[in-house]
């Protein structure tokens, strides 16, 4: 079972139907016992980062345990932000810290970053295999994630961020992949493949 997370932030019926398309089966964990048995976590989300809070002690205590055991982990968008330290959105509300560095305002002239921007692919990455250099995908935030030698593209808007990070079993994205036509549906087709092998899904 690959466990998508529900905690009051994300646009978990668009991630569904995108997965759905790939031969996926996304459910919803109650509590975190439920995670002791799944095959793989998404961590959803848009909206302020405070939002982050709901995954609490005992969350983060299940997702670290099961990230141990090398259970894949793919975040989105604010699920991208929450995996880093925190952010200046609100800085009283911690992030996972699996990455370095905290999320902060991007420095533009226009604020929220919404829409279509390329990606510049910086490191090889089985996660965007196929995806070529400068290809669109579909952005909707405010803070944004620092460039760290985890980071697998970076996209620019009045600065330079991370769009992609990757380090072992755990990845995320900081657009949407859900909304980001054929290309993002190829970065979750990949996930699927190369991230979450034990989901056992037939993959088209």
């Amino acid at each position: 079972m690959i466990a998508l997370l529900d905690y009051g932030a994300g646009n978990l019926t668009s991630v569904r139907k995108a997965f759905a398309a790939l031969g996926a089966e996304l459910q919803t964990p109650a509590a975190p016992a439920d995670l002791s048995s799944v095959s793989a976590i998404i961590v959803p989300g848009v909206g302020h980062f405070d939002a982050t809070c709901a995954l609490d002690g005992h969350w983060r205590e299940t997702i670290r345990a099961r990230l141990r055991e090398g259970v894949p982990v793919l975040g989105i968008c604010l699920g991208l932000q929450w995996l880093f330290d925190g952010s200046s959105e609100a800085p009283d509300a911690r992030g996972l810290g699996v990455f370095p560095g905290t999320c902060v305002k991007l420095v533009a002239p226009k604020v929220p970053h919404v829409g279509w921007n390329s990606l510049s692919l910086i490191h090889e990455s089985p996660l965007t295999a196929d995806i070529p250099d400068g290809a669109q995908v579909y952005f909707t935030h405010s803070y944004a994630a620092p460039v760290v030698d985890a980071t697998v593209a970076v996209a620019n808007h009045g600065q330079a961020f991370s769009a992609i990070v990757e380090r072992d079993n755990v990845a995320a994205v900081q657009f949407h992949p859900e909304k980001s036509a054929e290309v993002g549906l190829k970065i979750l087709r990949n996930w699927l493949g190369v991230h979450a092998l034990q989901t056992h899904h037939r993959l088209p």
